[in-house]
């Protein structure tokens, strides 16, 4: 999945003037309920301001007398508005930040940030589905496409795969799917010679 469909963007996305002062761009904040505000000039972005940097100036006396631009991050990570969610996780990840600007051709069209990937994810995954998880080991013959192709022959429909390493040094694979005759889909599995290790809801 690419960002363009998760991101905050069009109409949603909130930006601020470099010379507005932190009170607004707090204020901007609540009424929109975010905590990533871009900085914007002329069309252009030239910072990003975070809840964490309003808050650390939250004095009332000194608020009304710092303007954004002057406690605002100028050295953005950003993120291509093409890119997988992947990347996009892995920036937010490295560089432990809440959220990313999305640019097409050094415009900014959107927000994604950490919540937004998390939505996508489990959407990706089919967690909201009705569906179960068949974990199995890999039989000698076939691999993973054999197992794609028992799945769909006995009715299963697969939302997702995953995998992780086995204590017997050999990858476990995790296929989620939508509900269907699980007995039968499993029972032709392990004829194939493939071992079911669990089946989770």
């Amino acid at each position: 999945m690419k960002v363009k469909h998760c991101m905050q963007g069009g109409k949603k996305l909130v930006t601020i003037g470099r010379d507005a002062l932190l009170q607004e761009a707090g204020t901007l904040m609540k009424q929109h309920g975010i905590r990533h505000l871009p900085v914007v000039e002329d069309g252009q972005m030239i910072g990003f301001i975070t809840e964490s940097d309003i808050r650390h100036y939250a004095f009332p006396s000194l608020e009304r007398n710092i303007h954004v631009h002057e406690v605002m991050v100028r050295n953005i990570i950003t993120i291509n508005v093409n890119a997988t969610i992947e990347k996009a996780a892995r920036l937010i990840h490295d560089y432990k930040i809440g959220g990313l600007p999305v640019l097409d051709k050094k415009k900014l069209v959107g927000i994604i940030t950490a919540t937004d990937l998390l939505s996508a994810l489990i959407s990706v995954m089919g967690l909201l589905k009705a569906s179960t998880r068949i974990d199995l080991l890999l039989g000698k013959k076939g691999g993973v496409e054999d197992v794609t192709r028992i799945i769909k022959e006995h009715g299963g429909e697969i939302i997702s795969v995953s995998t992780e390493q086995h204590s017997s040094r050999r990858k476990l694979y995790g296929f989620r799917l939508e509900k269907c005759d699980f007995d039968v889909v499993i029972e032709a599995l392990e004829e194939a010679g493939h071992k079911v290790v669990a089946v989770v809801d």
